[in-house]
This record gives C-alpha cells, structure tokens and sequence, in this order.
C-alpha cells in the first residue's frame, strides 16, 4: 500500500517528484538533469550522475537544505570557436545552479556563515563527453573557493555514475557507484540535457545575500 505524503516544506519545488521509501522510512524526493530541491524536513533527496555535478548545501544549525544537478553547456570544441561568448553562458548556467539553491536556503531560515558543502559527480563516462566531466569539477570548485563556501567533503571525477542520496537535516550523503549499470541510459539522458541546455541558455538574476 502505497503511503500518501504531505506538500514539500518549500513550495517553491512542489514540481519535484516526491515518495514514500519503505526501505529508507522516510520521503525521497527524486532530482533530475538540471533540476534542485531544497527542504527543512528530516527528508532524503536522491539522484543519479554521470558527467554532471550535484552539489549538497545545507546549513548544518538549522538543518535547512539541498541539492542541485547541473553541467555546463558549452562543450570544449564550442569554446575553442566561440570562447567568450559562451564561457559566459556557461558561468551564468553554473551560477545559476549554485546560487538558486543557497538562496532558497538561506530565503527559508539558513545563514550564510552556517553552510557546508559536499561535492559528487563529474565522470568520465565516455570519449565523447571527456571534457564536461572535468570542467563541471573545475568550476564547482573554483565557485566554492570564490564564494568562502566550507567544503566538507567531495566524490568527483572517476569513470562510474554515482547515485546519490542525501539528508540536509542531518548532514548525511551516501554515494553508491554504479559501475556498468545503467551508463548507456545516463549517457543519454546527458546528451539529450546537454543538447537542450546549449539551445536554451538560462540567465539568472538572483543576487547572494
């Protein structure tokens, strides 16, 4: 029987798909390519990496946070091309991951000197993807460096996806490595999200506080 559960605490995500896991007995909100979660619930957030980099934010007083899934759209051939242009796209994607995830903490309780960070994701998962994987850990950890962010912990680069699961009311991350299971779907998902990423630039303007 499956268990009825409640709106997100933060309703600005009521979009995420949410359920009921009986093996963890708790809610586990699923995030996909380019999507993030935030919540003040004692709650877990799960999702599967490839070449892209999910970061976990949470503000380790209260509790309050977290996780985003993103890449960069600009591939290494497009920048030789066309480097301004869209190395400036892609800082405004990654920006724009980074800072909508701090603020919903912060907007719903969190304090900026209370946040801690972990890092996941960002393999090789083929030739053809070689570079994002890399540049997706680079400019993570250069925005952690840049913004003074307390960076407790990190699982990046490798050649397998990850699947991720964590809880930012205790601070709690567990990374299972997939090995061969599944790395032709995530590749694809990938490559479809890069695909619509590269047409559909997002700009943000939210400012840090």
């Amino acid at each position: 029987m499956s268990r009825t559960i409640g709106p997100p605490s933060i309703s600005e995500f009521s979009q995420v798909r949410r359920r009921w896991d009986e093996r963890e007995d708790c809610v586990i909100a699923m995030i996909l390519p380019g999507e993030l979660y935030a919540t003040k619930e004692d709650e877990l957030i799960s999702t599967v990496l490839g070449s892209c980099v999910a970061a976990c934010i949470r503000d380790k007083v209260s509790g309050i946070g977290g996780m985003n899934h993103f890449m960069l759209p600009a591939t290494a051939g497009d920048l030789a091309q066309e480097a301004s242009k869209l190395t400036s796209q892609a800082s405004r994607y990654g920006n724009y991951a980074m800072e909508h995830l701090i603020n919903a903490i912060l907007t719903h309780g969190g304090q900026r000197k209370n946040l801690e960070v972990k890092l996941f994701g960002g393999g090789k998962m083929m030739s053809l993807m070689s570079d994002i994987g890399r540049r997706n850990i680079e400019f993570v950890r250069e925005y952690i460096e840049l913004e003074g962010l307390d960076l407790v912990s990190e699982d990046l680069g490798d050649i397998y996806p990850r699947k991720v699961l964590f809880n930012p009311f205790s601070g709690r991350a567990r990374v299972k490595k997939l090995r061969n299971m599944h790395k032709e779907n995530i590749v694809n998902d990938e490559i479809n999200y890069r695909d619509q990423i590269k047409t559909e630039p997002v700009e943000s303007d939210i400012e840090l506080f």
